[in-house]
């Protein structure tokens, strides 16, 4: 008589987002052990194990990003159910927050597969804790909205109420949102966190407008976690 396969688990697996050095022990055994990855980008994985002296092996890479997630979902949820264990990554901090994964993780959830997280670096997180602004309640927002219309309605509706607010910015976005800020929120507390956890890290804040001076003619490159405290 065939017995009921159990299903593998998925692993919800935070990565560095700078230096490798910040990947705990349990991430790094699963990353070894299990046999299929779901990447944001699987090139990008494959130099982070590189970096961390984990040989490819057969393990089995899948593309898992934004433009696939509704055609990849189903495949990765049949390995689930074959027994094999999953394993999902961005491609720095942690997997959902603002990058792909919520509907494996929903879609597992719902077929009883187990989802376990193994927890580690994320830039809002990483970011708020070294601000200096109030982190006893916080909104996270991801990346702003592209279109001006949208970003200045979302700006302006932000209040004491909504705590300490972090974005994620494109570096060449930042000046543009500085400035917006500085006509909706002239006297917020703003916080600049960019590229942390890397060689050219750099926290810097003050006013919008102190910001903008502190930026001058520089360009500004590298991933940019912006902090908004206006109470």
């Amino acid at each position: 008589m065939a017995c009921d396969q159990t299903p593998g688990t998925l692993f919800i697996v935070a990565t560095p987002i700078g230096n490798v050095e910040d990947l705990g022990p349990r991430a790094l055994r699963v990353l070894c052990e299990v046999p299929v990855l779901a990447c944001e980008d699987t090139r990008h994985t494959g130099v982070l194990l590189k970096r961390l002296g984990i040989p490819r092996g057969d393990r089995r890479y899948v593309a898992y990003h934004d433009a696939n997630e509704s055609r990849q979902t189903p495949s990765l949820l049949g390995i689930l159910r074959s027994g094999r264990d999953v394993a999902l990554v961005s491609n720095a901090g942690t997997p959902l927050v603002s990058d792909p994964g919520y509907r494996l993780v929903t879609a597992a959830r719902v077929e009883g597969i187990d989802v376990v997280p193994i927890p580690g670096p994320c830039a809002a997180v990483t970011a708020l804790s070294a601000s200096g602004l109030p982190s006893d309640r916080f909104t996270f927002f991801g990346f702003l909205p592209v279109k001006s219309g949208r970003r200045r309605k979302l700006l302006e509706g932000i209040d004491a109420e909504r705590g300490t607010c972090i974005f994620y910015v494109p570096a060449r976005s930042l000046a543009r949102t500085l400035q917006e800020l500085s006509e909706v929120h002239p006297e917020g507390r703003v916080v600049v966190a960019r590229e942390m956890t890397k060689i050219h890290e750099e926290l810097f804040g003050g006013t919008p407008g102190e910001c903008i001076e502190r930026i001058g003619e520089r360009t500004i490159k590298g991933e940019v976690t912006l902090l908004l405290n206006v109470a």
